[in-house]
């Protein structure tokens, strides 16, 4: 059972904040495929996850992200699987001024595509600025790097797609901007927080450096039907 809203993220959000965005109904939900692959259900009981498995269709993948171990219905097979690191501002974030950084718009999507896929900071599509702000900083008229909202929940929202092109990295705009995305959210009087791979030390140091703290470990799996 769900202890802390941010215990299933993914469907404390489709539950609340984000329901424009879900598909589903009291015991599943999904973001439509086409923003982002996340699904959930409202706990592990054999009903819920029977309400997962009619949620996806067959050959198509979703991804599950929460603290308690992850139960399947029949039917339904983990892809792959992953630790994540789930982190909290510890402490307020300050508002972040730097004149480099821009509020980018649907004009910057394909842009943001190419750096999200070269880079791999987490599921992004086309339509991931409709879940929240993403913000960047150019150099020479390219992306140079961006950071942004993904799911939200009452008192919280998720930092999320923090990435740096190549050519730029070492530059510390990563850190940039998580501190002005996180520093904006606070002023909203939310709680920033985000999610890493365990296994990516450099960024759950970096975070820790802002001011983030572990809240929990969270287990992922990229789930399919069976044909």
């Amino acid at each position: 059972m769900m202890k802390h809203v941010l215990d299933r993220p993914v469907w404390s959000a489709l539950a609340t904040r984000h329901e424009a965005f879900a598909e589903g109904g009291d015991l599943a939900r999904r973001y439509r495929p086409s923003i982002v692959p996340f699904a959930a259900t409202a706990s592990d009981d054999e009903e819920s996850l029977r309400a997962l498995g009619r949620l996806l269709p067959p050959l198509e993948s979703a991804v599950i992200v929460q603290a308690d171990e992850i139960s399947l219905p029949a039917g339904v097979l983990a892809m792959s699987t992953a630790t994540l690191v789930q982190m909290i501002a510890g402490q307020p974030m300050q508002a972040v001024s730097d004149e480099r950084v821009h509020r980018l718009t649907q004009d910057d999507a394909g842009e943001m595509l190419a750096l999200a896929s070269l880079t791999k900071p987490g599921p992004f599509t086309l339509e991931a600025l409709s879940l929240g702000e993403f913000w960047g900083v150019k150099i020479g008229g390219r992306l140079a790097a961006m950071a942004g909202e993904r799911m939200k929940q009452p008192g919280f929202t998720e930092l999320s797609g923090v990435c740096s092109h190549p050519d730029f990295r070492g530059a510390g705009l990563g850190r940039l901007l998580s501190l002005f995305v996180a520093g904006r959210i606070a002023a909203r009087g939310e709680v920033p927080y985000l999610h890493a791979y365990a296994s990516n030390v450099a960024a759950t140091k970096l975070y820790e450096s802002i001011g983030f703290r572990l809240r929990s470990s969270m287990n992922m799996a990229v789930i399919q039907r069976a044909e």
